[in-house]
């Protein structure tokens, strides 16, 4: 396959198709013209011997001695001759030969009853039917008629005719002349075409040898310099180009393996984009943020030509203005800030740098930090006020009977409770957070486990009008966990969906085998998280809107618990939300987990 894509195969075959057109062309001219020659050859002998034959009648009559001159001719060219003179009195020229036709042909045919009924003189080919030794053959003869007038004043007919298979053996021969001078001519060509172009073309396959050492970065490679033509001067262009790119090139790495370090150490994400707005260079913070937009928008991976319109605002601003600009996008609940400089080609911009830091993990710092003063003081805020204001109603003696003073100590007891059980929450997740969570590994029946837990929550979704259905696969495989805290993950997780699910909305846990494991899903058709929201619902304090929760209030803390129990199972938790829609809980356990 490569011979038909180098430059030898491409003049071999020009030169070889340039010549087998010619060749071809040539052939078939020559063929049709030998066929006719061969045919018109033989329709003016055969005339020429009907005329001698007919001038001898003619002379003679017929008697023995013109017939035996006509068998003389016509056993001399090889062609058989009838002699009508009636239908009664006609002769062959040979008796018995091998095409002798019965004379009811010429008087029947209609091109040969011609010269016997209108003596004109005709020329035909045609086929005929006529029996030969008892057989009815079937033969292409050429015959040629001419009218005879006869010394007594009447008028007769002479026909001559050979078998087409004479012109046809003569044309064969002619043929196969021809064919074979065209083969032998084919074959100096091809022999003649590849000789000259291997020897034209010699120069070039060095040079593409030398051409591929050099791509290969040897640059030492040289092209030897043969002769003084054009492809002489090639080769010394191509021998001083070898050592400007040698020079040039380790200029060229020196600069992009600074520029790459650099790019690749920093912790901010660097765009550069030219004149168009099209991405230039990145690193990889860069295709992070490029990479997570992309998926936000709906767009492919492949399809990098996009970019964010904040992004691409900013890129217009700086063409424009020529000035720095800075601006904040927030992408899959990150937030980064970029700040743009234009880059100048002498005095017109060409393009822009982007630097852009992530400054998720900072907001989420200083968020977590407000939000745990905020969720412990609001927290223990409202049972301490209650603990003070009933204790004090108690010690004033409000309570007017013992009735009511048993209430009151009731609600103080019920929020000591509460306080205790934010308490022993918090200490759960500090102890799982440093690494001291206890498990109890043991083989778990895990489509049991999720229908007491859809029967445990049956009378809560009930009261909250809310329809609790489960959507269990078989699981074939057994699972290694601990079961007790695998209902602390169900319990969270399907108790907040109840408390975020509007009256007859739905609440379904999933249960089904997935990959080297098990996933169980919790979906609700509740409000949803807001996407800014959708990162820290697995912190600490986390609660959905006040709003939504349907008069239940929590810790907040039981995703982050979820989340460090599955991660203790070696398994992930994932939520999926979009507001008004609803929000899937995902958590996936594998079947193998490490014992503790």
């Amino acid at each position: 396959m490569f011979f038909w894509r180098s430059v030898v195969g491409k003049l071999w075959f020009t030169i070889l198709l340039l010549v087998s057109v010619v060749l071809v062309i040539l052939t078939v001219l020559l063929l049709q013209y030998f066929e006719r020659f061969h045919t018109d050859q033989a329709e003016s002998e055969l005339m020429n011997h009907a005329h001698l034959i007919v001038s001898l009648l003619e002379e003679e009559g017929v008697d023995e001695s013109a017939l035996a001159m006509s068998r003389n001719i016509s056993a001399t060219y090889e062609t058989e001759a009838l002699i009508i003179q009636n239908e009664e009195d006609y002769w062959y020229t040979t008796e018995g030969g091998s095409y002798d036709m019965p004379i009811t042909i010429f008087y029947e045919d209609n091109v040969l009853s011609r010269v016997i009924e209108f003596h004109e003189t005709i020329v035909t080919e045609s086929d005929y039917t006529f029996p030969v030794r008892g057989e009815q053959i079937s033969e292409e003869m050429m015959v040629v008629g001419l009218p005879v007038e006869f010394n007594n004043g009447e008028y007769g007919a002479l026909f001559m005719y050979q078998s087409l298979d004479v012109v046809e053996e003569a044309s064969n021969q002619t043929k196969n002349i021809i064919y074979l001078s065209a083969g032998i001519a084919i074959i100096l060509t091809t022999v003649f075409a590849f000789f000259l172009t291997t020897r034209i073309t010699a120069p070039l396959r060095k040079m593409r040898k030398a051409s591929l050492e050099v791509a290969k970065g040897n640059f030492d490679t040289k092209v030897p310099i043969l002769t003084t033509d054009e492809i002489g001067l090639l080769a010394i262009a191509f021998n001083r180009m070898a050592r400007a790119l040698n020079t040039n090139l380790n200029a060229l790495n020196q600069e992009k393996e600074q520029l790459s370090r650099i790019l690749s150490s920093m912790a901010d994400g660097v765009i550069t984009l030219d004149r168009d707005g099209e991405v230039m260079v990145t690193n990889p913070p860069a295709n992070e943020f490029i990479g997570a937009w992309l998926y936000e928008q709906g767009y492919e991976v492949e399809e990098s030509g996009h970019l964010p319109e904040e992004l691409q605002s900013l890129f217009e601003k700086v063409v424009t203005e020529e000035m720095e600009q800075m601006g904040e996008v927030d992408v899959q609940g990150r937030s980064w800030v970029i700040l743009m400089t234009p880059l100048y080609d002498h005095e017109h911009v060409r393009g822009a740098v982007a630097v852009l830091r992530d400054m998720t993990e900072e907001r989420r710092h200083d968020k977590l930090r407000k939000d745990f003063i905020a969720n412990v003081s609001h927290e223990l805020r409202t049972p301490i006020s209650m603990l003070q204001g009933y204790s004090e109603a108690i010690i004033d003696d409000i309570a007017g009977n013992e009735e009511e003073k048993r209430e009151l100590a009731k609600i103080i007891y019920d929020e000591s409770l509460r306080m205790g059980r934010l308490v022993n929450e918090l200490l759960d997740l500090a102890r799982m957070e440093a690494g001291h969570i206890q498990l109890t590994i043991e083989e778990l029946d895990l489509e049991t486990l999720a229908g007491k837990m859809i029967r445990k929550f049956q009378g809560v979704a009930k009261e909250h009008e809310v329809k609790l259905e489960g959507d269990i696969q078989p699981i074939e495989k057994t699972l290694m966990a601990d079961s007790d805290r695998l209902e602390q993950i169900l319990t969270n997780l399907i108790d907040n969906a109840i408390r975020h699910t509007p009256e007859a909305g739905t609440v379904t846990l999933r249960v089904e085998a997935f990959l080297n494991g098990v996933k169980l899903e919790v979906e609700d058709t509740g409000a949803g998280i807001p996407e800014e929201d959708l990162p820290f619902v697995f912190e600490r304090f986390y609660k959905a809107d006040k709003a939504r929760t349907r008069g239940r209030s929590g810790t907040g803390l039981g995703l982050a618990i979820v989340k460090n129990i599955v991660e203790a199972h070696k398994g992930k938790v994932s939520a999926h939300s979009k507001v008004n829609e609803g929000t899937t809980f995902s958590v996936y356990l594998p079947y193998i987990s490490s014992d503790k």
